[in-house]
């Protein structure tokens, strides 16, 4: 799947949210204009739900919360680039400053994981993460993560 049919460009931040609370409700935010018939409550509990499981933090300052909704037809996609990184209970227990978020439908769990594995893959990537971290604005976190 092209990332760039699940992550819009209004859904890519530079923000500084402060904790990992914060952070999960501005996702919310942004994930639910993106769905007028979801309310940010219903995405932050989902993605809430997903982080009691265990940190989504894959370590290298990254995180990927994700979580599944019964009442989407599509996936989207949120990425933040915090400006102050932020403690998300990582599994290097270091602060996270990247985070790409998935929302997917509940039905579509093998799409759900692949998509997953791939942006885990890509943000693992030395030159994308050092290009991610070098952007000053959201237009340019669109550009690198799109590319």
């Amino acid at each position: 799947m092209e990332l760039s049919t699940i992550l819009q460009p209004e859904c890519t931040t530079c923000a500084t949210p402060g904790s990992k609370k914060k952070v999960l409700e501005l996702i919310s935010d942004i994930a639910a204009v993106q769905y007028p018939t979801l309310s940010s409550q219903e995405i932050f509990e989902s993605l809430l739900a997903r982080e009691k499981m265990g940190s989504t933090g894959i370590g290298n300052g990254i995180a990927i919360p994700h979580g599944r909704l019964a009442n989407i037809e599509r996936p989207v996609a949120v990425l933040i680039k915090c400006e102050v990184p932020i403690a998300f209970d990582a599994i290097d227990k270091q602060p996270v400053d990247i985070l790409f978020a998935l929302l997917v439908p509940s039905d579509q769990c093998e799409q759900h994981l692949a998509t997953l594995s791939s942006m885990a893959e890509k943000l693992n990537d030395k030159v994308v993460l050092k290009q991610l971290r070098k952007t000053s604005n959201e237009s340019e976190l669109y550009q690198v993560i799109t590319q």
